[in-house]
């Protein structure tokens, strides 16, 4: 107890420097707390507009449709399947996939074309809450379809509109058909911006396509990592192909894990110059003391009290500048997570064929706040070890007689 009055009384003696080293570690950590919340709600947003969106944690394709994609390649007996992954935990949508020319008017455009059960998809997609413009599909409308952003864009059509689809059928007939357009997506990425959506009913029907489907959508339990998960599908579906989104998508995957190590270095680089102040700081209280602790040892306080002292001074100051630090990140938190930051004036929103949200908004998390509060906590410690261990390896005669 008393080395705790007598750490909280020195760090007063010296109010001035007191400060600006608390101000300083203060100024850090709301600086990193508030780029932490920045950087988790780019990564989470972009991760989320890759999982929740386009692609689904894994998903499942014939052998070699992904290097050739095919009407003709598809997987069999999809239903026993799908109900096998259902039964072992994961959420699962089959899509149907093809390709035809979209026309409106006098434009005319190619476009990917999707059919999808409306409720199964639904569980492991958020792509319906997307809509722009219109409604999203109805499994009722079989002549509805939606369009990406960029096809309706191209076509210049908007809800209520006419399009003519056209491309071959699976019975190598032409398939053509006319249907009309119930909703508009906003822009997600460039495979959903050139593309149709129709009910699976109304794809069937217009590729003569009675059987197989072309992928399944699948999303993992929460509770389980993504390589866990992708292991237990591929055993779930032997010879077929599985690939998770990072397979699917490897310089996005590259990006996120790069920039969340970038994020560290970022930590060390800005607190890096708070240790050299706090260590010029604490030295200087040292040597401003030698006497004063020359005393202390020769009284019978041990080296280990000494170095005790210096260490609950720089404790102290930590814990002062993370109340502080912490207090005052709440508005800049409040505002990054309600109102974020419009970008939309310095051009696209998209990378790697991913749109994001043009407002970068950030988040709160555990690790918006304890990565900040524990980096600190480990810099200052180490900081103030070298002042702790000087002053405890002072010998009480020189100490006493230094000038």
């Amino acid at each position: 107890m008393r080395l705790l009055v007598m750490a909280w009384r020195n760090l007063w003696r010296y109010r001035r420097r007191t400060v600006v080293t608390v101000g300083a570690m203060t100024l850090a950590l709301l600086v990193m707390v508030l780029y932490t919340s920045l950087v988790e709600g780019y990564l989470l947003g972009l991760e989320r507009s890759i999982v929740d969106v386009e692609l689904g944690d894994a998903q499942v394709t014939a052998p070699g449709y992904r290097d050739n994609p095919s009407l003709y390649l598809v997987i069999d007996q999809p239903a026993a399947l799908v109900a096998r992954l259902r039964d072992a935990g994961f959420r699962v949508s089959a899509r149907l996939l093809g390709g035809g020319l979209a026309a409106a008017r006098d434009a005319s455009a190619g476009a990917t074309i999707a059919g999808l059960d409306v409720a199964d998809d639904a569980q492991v997609s958020a792509i319906f809450q997307y809509v722009a413009r219109g409604a999203w599909l109805d499994p009722a409308d079989g002549s509805g379809v939606v369009l990406g952003q960029g096809l309706a864009h191209t076509l210049g059509v908007a809800p209520g509109d006419e399009l003519i689809l056209l491309s071959q059928a699976a019975d190598g007939s032409i398939a053509n058909d006319l249907y009309t357009v119930r909703g508009v997506l906003k822009s997600v990425g460039d495979q959903t911006d050139g593309a149709v959506f129709m009910t699976a009913a109304a794809f069937r029907s217009f590729f003569v396509f009675p059987d197989g489907v072309h992928e399944l959508i699948v999303r993992k339990p929460a509770t389980e990592d993504l390589a866990t998960s992708v292991g237990r599908i591929r055993a779930i579906a032997p010879g077929l192909d599985v690939e998770s989104w990072r397979d699917l998508m490897p310089l996005l995957a590259s990006l996120l894990d790069s920039t969340r190590a970038l994020m560290q270095v970022v930590f060390l680089v800005i607190y890096l110059v708070v240790i050299i102040l706090l260590v010029n700081a604490t030295l200087m209280a040292v040597f401003e003391r030698i006497r004063e602790l020359g005393v202390l040892k020769a009284i019978g306080v041990g080296p280990g009290h000494i170095m005790a002292l210096i260490l609950l001074e720089g404790g102290f100051q930590a814990a002062l500048a993370i109340v502080i630090g912490l207090v005052l990140s709440v508005p800049g938190l409040f505002y990054l997570v309600h109102h974020g930051l419009d970008l939309s004036g310095l051009g696209g929103t998209s990378f790697a064929g991913i749109a994001f949200d043009p407002v970068w908004r950030g988040v709160v998390t555990p690790m918006t706040i304890v990565a900040p509060v524990i980096t600190l906590i480990f810099m200052v410690g180490a900081a103030v070890l070298y002042p702790a261990l000087k002053a405890a390896r002072l010998k009480p005669v020189e100490a006493m007689h230094h000038q």
